[in-house]
């Protein structure tokens, strides 16, 4: 009986059969998780996977020093070490003799001296983009990835817990970040998903700014984005926090960006064009007179990477469609003043409805006392 990993190869195979697509060399970390089940940073080092579907076998090569973790954990045909001193594609060609015609190559993950290498090696065959076939696949997520999504999302919402007990006035937004992603690693966290962004006051306004030496303090928003990675899966998650009594301002606009995510997650479901959701939630803010203030998508696709697609912005019309998994973050930034954002993570279940992955409390919560 096949893995899911057998599977997922066996379906990109048909995919390449029917594109004309004589093999293929995947790059991409994240790409090769997905269909062997190992999952590697190499660095600067080779890694890289074969699929050959004249033969219908996967072949995985990666740095010597992984070759003990690649063999206890991926679901390949064989597995090739290359040491340093190795050139990785004369490697590869030894492997797979008279490669012609089209190569599948992901342009994203392939950089100009690997380039010259495939090619070189290669003079007979051509490369043909296939990451939108990789991509197809990807989108939609299994039971198995939604559960390992969910836990991904149980473990940050602790942290988010338990970490905003321990803010304090005076607190710098560096010294926090360190709460937060220490408390990640406690709660059984690999690491976080992607740099913790913690931001008080007009900082706040930055949407991806950079935690800093700036200290917390009475009447600051607090917006903290954070997300970890468990087993291969990430999550995603914002809320906005404020350092003692609100103003009628601050929850004026903390109401209006609620609604906005509400909105967004309203309009998520099946065969509404991504455009649509992200409109329906960026109507609630440009209704309100800020429209000018929220400059960035409503969402992205969450799972291996914590980027990735689908892409929930104004000009993408391609359809949601069940197993998809993205955010809903609109957000206010007012430059020199503050910033709000709500993230949830939804997925969109197999009769096409939105399913909220997130949970925790949206309301504007008072901390610091």
């Amino acid at each position: 009986m096949m893995n899911h990993y057998e599977t997922r190869q066996r379906r990109l195979i048909e995919s390449l059969k029917d594109n004309g697509v004589n093999g293929a060399l995947l790059l991409s970390p994240a790409n090769i998780f997905y269909y062997t089940g190992f999952l590697s940073n190499p660095h600067e080092r080779f890694m890289g996977l074969a699929i050959i579907p004249e033969t219908r076998h996967a072949i995985l090569f990666v740095p010597a020093l992984d070759h003990e973790a690649a063999s206890g954990a991926a679901a390949v045909d064989q597995i090739i070490p290359i040491q340093d001193d190795q050139l990785p594609m004369q490697a590869v060609k030894e492997v797979i003799q008279g490669l012609h015609g089209p190569i599948g190559i992901e342009p994203k993950a392939l950089n100009y001296e690997r380039y010259v290498g495939l090619t070189s090696t290669f003079p007979d065959a051509c490369v043909m983009d296939i990451e939108e076939l990789i991509g197809k696949q990807r989108l939609s997520k299994s039971a198995d990835e939604v559960r390992a999504i969910r836990e991904a999302i149980r473990i940050i919402e602790l942290v988010m817990d338990e970490g905003i007990r321990k803010v304090k006035p005076g607190m710098t937004e560096a010294e926090l970040t360190a709460e937060l992603e220490y408390l990640m690693r406690m709660h059984g966290a690999d690491g976080p998903s992607f740099s913790t962004i913690v931001l008080s006051g007009e900082k706040a306004a930055l949407p991806h700014g950079s935690p800093g030496a700036r200290k917390i303090t009475a009447g600051d928003f607090l917006l903290i984005d954070m997300g970890v990675v468990k087993d291969g899966y990430c999550s995603d998650i914002t809320r906005t926090f404020v350092i003692g009594e609100p103003t009628e301002e601050q929850q004026r606009i903390y109401n209006i960006v609620r609604r906005s995510n509400e909105a967004g997650i309203e309009a998520s479901r099946a065969g509404v064009p991504l455009c649509g959701i992200d409109s329906a939630s960026r109507k609630v803010i440009e209704d309100e007179g800020y429209g000018k203030f929220f400059n960035n998508r409503v969402g992205h696709g969450v799972g291996i990477e914590v980027h990735e697609a689908p892409s929930v912005h104004a000009k993408n019309e391609i359809p949601a469609e069940p197993g998809n998994v993205f955010t809903i973050e609109p957000g206010i930034y007012i430059p020199g003043y503050a910033g709000v954002r709500i993230e949830d993570i939804v997925h969109l279940t197999e009769d096409g409805h939105a399913e909220v992955l997130t949970s925790f409390p949206k309301d504007l919560r008072i901390i610091g006392h």
